[in-house]
């Protein structure tokens, strides 16, 4: 048992890694220049996050058990771990793991702060 599955989701966790943690240094930084707080907010960031990211992890166990066991999809034994959750190995997770870090990250680096209100001029 190679695990090789796992071994090919590595840089994909790599890459994901790299665009949080500059995503989280954009959110500290904006949150610096506007005067609050960097934990302002973080909190409800992070339950919403982790919701969301439970409500994925169920849904891809259940379907992708699905499709494993009505053999629309297989896994190569000598491929993956031997770790099973059902019919589908662990290794099939890693996406939707990497898709619960990347995609806050993306709306953070890809978010245009708003800008705080100008005052409107007299109309000439």
């Amino acid at each position: 048992m190679s695990g090789t599955y796992a071994l090919l989701a590595l840089p994909f966790f790599a890459a994901v890694a790299v665009v949080a943690v500059l995503a989280g240094v954009v959110a500290a930084r904006r949150a610096r220049a506007l005067g609050r707080r960097v934990s302002v907010g973080r909190r409800l960031a992070l339950v919403t996050a982790l919701v969301a990211g439970v409500v994925l992890l169920l849904m891809t166990i259940v379907f992708d058990n699905v499709i494993v066991t009505l053999r629309i999809v297989a896994y190569d034994p000598a491929l993956i771990s031997g770790a099973k959750i059902g019919a589908i190995p662990v290794e099939d997770l890693a996406y939707s793991i990497a898709a619960i870090v990347l995609l806050p990250s993306l709306w953070v680096l890809f978010d245009r702060p708003a800008r705080p209100s100008q005052e409107e001029e007299p109309s000439r």
